[in-house]
């Protein structure tokens, strides 16, 4: 039985003269991630993950395409990963307050798609982002 999709996961890259960088964030209580978050009723997971990037991030955006579904293995999860277009310029470094579990300061960055994971990445997104690379790939 396949799962239900139940997450969205919003992508935005950059491209730099050394290959991709992916927006990511550090979560003051479970370390560096990239957006996902749960789809609300009634709601696509194309539309989920424009409202995600915009509460946690503050980027209005639109999804380009589709990377497809990936089941992770974590709590009954089954995300739907979008690459995001964003039509303006991203700072190097930000910081957004989210309202989410009661509101928190995440500051953004860009991590180098093709650069190691420090260990201050959450496993969920150490995941995560591997599947990225090898769905960026076979998409090339």
């Amino acid at each position: 039985m396949t799962l239900p999709i139940n997450k969205a996961c919003p992508i935005v890259l950059r491209e730099n003269s050394y290959g991709l960088d992916i927006l990511a964030f550090e979560h003051p209580l479970a370390g560096f991630q990239i957006v996902k978050g749960t789809l609300e009723p009634g709601e696509s997971p194309e539309q989920a993950a424009v409202r995600e990037l915009a509460e946690e991030s503050g980027l209005p955006a639109s999804v380009k395409r589709s990377l497809g579904n990936w089941v992770p293995g974590f709590e009954n999860h089954h995300w739907a990963l979008a690459l995001m277009r964003v039509d303006y310029d991203i700072p190097d470094e930000f910081r957004f307050f989210t309202q989410d579990d009661g509101g928190h300061w995440f500051r953004f960055f860009w991590q180098p798609l093709n650069a190691p994971l420090s260990m201050q990445w959450h496993p969920l997104f150490q995941q995560a982002i591997a599947e990225i690379r090898t769905r960026l790939s076979l998409a090339t």
